[in-house]
């Protein structure tokens, strides 16, 4: 029962995490934004989702890893599901040195002074979030086959 729990929880986390990503990466590519949009809708996409990201991110790893050590019997299932917590890590290192420094830098914009570098660091935001997505989604895909496969 505990087991099943557990995959329940992780699938739910982790689809979570990879659908609000994947949605940005559809829904909000900035590059063809005028700048001022850009900076309200930056602005706003990171403080509504900032810390559910990162709580989802961070929940996700650790589910993973505890469903991982719950299926240890089951040499394939563990070593994917050490994967796909290895993916999430991942992300939990992009977003800390990659959006994040950025973010940062994207709160102190007003849309009264728009700074010289926007595209500079609009597209490297962007080409991070993208490898975050990718991450997200390669793990998210890896827990739910250990999850529906025959076990």
């Amino acid at each position: 029962m505990t087991k099943s729990i557990i995959r329940f929880l992780n699938i739910i986390n982790a689809a979570l995490l990879a659908g609000v990503s994947f949605g940005i990466w559809i829904g909000f590519n900035p590059l063809s934004l005028s700048p001022s949009t850009y900076i309200e809708q930056q602005q706003n996409i990171i403080g509504a989702l900032n810390v559910l990201m990162i709580t989802l991110v961070f929940s996700a790893t650790v589910i993973t890893i505890i469903s991982a050590f719950l299926q240890k019997s089951n040499k394939p299932v563990f070593i994917t599901l050490l994967i796909a917590a290895l993916f999430f890590v991942t992300c939990i290192f992009i977003s800390r040195f990659g959006n994040q420094p950025i973010n940062k830098i994207i709160m102190s914009w007003t849309t009264d002074s728009l700074p010289g570098n926007l595209s500079v660091l609009r597209n490297k935001w962007w080409s991070f979030h993208i490898m975050r997505t990718v991450a997200e989604l390669a793990a998210f895909l890896l827990v739910t086959w250990t999850s529906i496969k025959r076990h």
